[in-house]
């Protein structure tokens, strides 16, 4: 039975950014080849350093303004690529890669405020992710970021 259901930028959004060149917050985007593995946030995939294109730009994943509101750095690919699909599973190459995506799980309400946060490490992601949605009902989301840049990476929604 699926507990959970992983949520990357819409390919709609992405393609919004690479037509205007602006980001929602009226940044010019950046354009680069990758430099280290990030991961699109589209499809949820890590980037080649050396080879990918990737655009670079500010993004808050949230829609309420409030004090956890976290406006950061997030990168998608320069082309267009299809959005993760395999949604009831954290995205395996991310899991896989503990060295280059340290992984917060940030839990909110649905008022959008923070009320739990928890450091991976060597747990299984998908394992812990269940925990926390069965630990506390008040929980309606979460959000991965990397523990160490604190970029946003996805949303994870109860099913």
């Amino acid at each position: 039975m699926n507990q959970f259901k992983i949520v990357p930028i819409s390919k709609e959004y992405a393609s919004n950014i690479r037509e205007t060149k602006v980001d929602d917050f009226g940044h010019k985007i950046i354009e680069q080849v990758a430099t280290g593995v990030g991961s699109c946030r589209v499809s949820l995939q890590p980037f080649v350093p050396g080879k990918d294109k990737r655009i670079l730009l500010s993004y808050s994943p949230f829609t309420i303004d409030n004090a956890f509101n976290q406006l950061g750095p997030i990168f998608i690919h320069k082309k267009d690529v299809k959005p993760y699909a395999s949604v009831y599973q954290f995205p395996p190459k991310i899991k896989a890669d503990k060295q280059n995506f340290p992984i917060t799980l940030i839990g909110y309400n649905e008022k959008q405020e923070m009320i739990c946060t928890r450091l991976v490490g060597d747990k299984d992601i998908d394992v812990l992710i269940a925990e926390i949605f069965n630990s506390d009902p008040e929980i309606s989301y979460l959000h991965a970021r990397n523990a160490e840049a604190g970029c946003y990476i996805c949303r994870i929604e109860r099913v």
